[in-house]
């Protein structure tokens, strides 16, 4: 069954990819101040932001009716794999090709892989506007990031690695489009964040620099920047993603998610003084462009069927015709019954 897409869960989806990209400038000042290792955070905003939103659920009461059948199980635990399996494949990806490389591939495939899903599934291809806006936004996306300036002899496998994060995320992008009865999107959060953080603690202690172990801020600093890291761009953005993704379209949903680029370098401007080129100013245009493309239509609104007039609106005499052949029981194409016109 399909479900028209809502501004408001549109709004969601677009907010979860925006506050991603605050996480990418926060990880970044966190390296800074504190220097622990990129899998070590990944490790932390996961478990940190399932428990902080797992706290504030308990305390509201809101975990009294969650379910514990074996579809909620079960998604909880897929879904708790495939964000840790993101997570660990994609910093791995970084340390071996580069954050460019690793970026254009793992953000860059995942809206493909649901598109290419969804066609087979429903055995269709996209819309044309969903179409147009993946070629906006795919295109974007490497004028923004940029190719990197050389392939090193970890290229390959480290775009193996970020292909492998695509696919998780396009995975959890799909599989979260459907209810479980019993199970709401901030429980899911809270829930399967909190065990794929359990998932790769031991993972980030065995391959972080030096003895095994997880180091931790030693400054206030640091610890204000990890809370942000779990509680903005990881439980509230995940929580604005899974709630929309219920009523949006998967690949709409995936290609919203190449906000978190689009977030990060505004940011990067703003913030840390970097310089963005034109090539860069121009992939954050067709970015931009790409969420306009992409944007719920009213259903209601008017196609126009001539100069000056509406379908729908018809004038005086058109109006007279309209009654008189609906008499004989001849529906008029204007009819309102029909719906809004295709798009």
């Amino acid at each position: 069954m399909t479900h028209e897409t809502r501004p408001r869960d549109f709004a969601l989806v677009a907010l979860g990819g925006v506050l991603w990209g605050t996480g990418g400038l926060a990880g970044a000042a966190l390296a800074d101040a504190a220097g622990l290792p990129p899998l070590t955070v990944a490790a932390y905003r996961l478990l940190g932001g399932g428990g902080v939103l797992l706290l504030a659920l308990a305390a509201a009461g809101a975990l009294r009716g969650l379910a514990r059948t074996r579809p909620v199980v079960l998604l909880v635990v897929e879904t708790a794999v495939l964000a840790a399996v993101y997570q660990a494949a994609y910093f791995a990806a970084v340390q071996r090709a580069g954050v460019a490389v690793a970026t254009l591939v793992a953000l860059g495939a995942a809206p493909l892989l649901v598109a290419v899903g969804t066609a087979v599934a429903a055995r269709r291809l996209p819309s044309p506007h969903t179409l147009v806006a993946l070629g906006l936004a795919l295109g974007g996306l490497v004028l923004l990031v940029g190719p990197s300036d050389a392939a090193g002899p970890g290229t390959a496998g480290g775009a193996l690695l970020a292909l492998v994060a695509a696919a998780a995320f396009a995975t959890m992008t799909g599989l979260n489009r459907r209810s479980v009865p019993g199970l709401g999107p901030l429980p899911l959060t809270a829930t399967s964040f909190t065990l794929g953080g359990i998932l790769l603690l031991p993972v980030a202690a065995v391959a972080g620099p030096g003895l095994p172990g997880l180091d931790l801020p030693s400054d206030a600093q640091g610890w204000v920047l990890l809370a942000y890291l779990a509680v903005v761009p990881t439980a509230a953005a995940y929580s604005a993603y899974f709630t929309g993704l219920r009523h949006v379209p998967a690949t709409t949903a995936a290609l919203l998610a190449l906000l978190e680029p689009l977030t990060a370098t505004v940011g990067a401007v703003v913030l840390r003084d970097e310089r963005l080129g034109l090539a860069g100013v121009i992939g954050a245009v067709l970015l931009a462009a790409a969420v306009v493309v992409l944007r719920p239509r009213r259903a209601g609104s008017p196609t126009m069927d001539a100069p000056g007039r509406a379908a729908g609106h018809l004038s005086r005499s058109d109006a007279a015709r309209a009654r008189s052949a609906n008499t004989s029981g001849v529906v008029r194409a204007s009819d309102p019954r029909e719906g809004p016109a295709p798009r």
